[in-house]
């Protein structure tokens, strides 16, 4: 089986756009670029930055009122 031909393939595109649309088309493509960008990222950081755990709200206004 053969590689389709420009022709094929323009077709195969304004298909695409025709039942997608533009915008939604360019929102997939900008967070497949940040998703990329974030793993190449997280790649050349070696795991060194990982996140700590962020508290709750709830447990922030425990403290505080044992705090006191």
């Amino acid at each position: 089986m053969t590689m389709p031909g420009p022709m094929e393939m323009g077709i195969i595109l304004v298909i695409v756009v025709l039942i997608f649309g533009t915008g939604k088309i360019s929102g997939l493509g900008k967070s497949l670029g940040t998703a990329i960008n974030d793993f190449k990222g997280a790649m050349k950081s070696g795991g060194e930055d990982e996140e700590k755990p962020v508290a709750s709200a709830a447990s922030e206004e425990k403290k505080e009122d044992n705090a006191e």
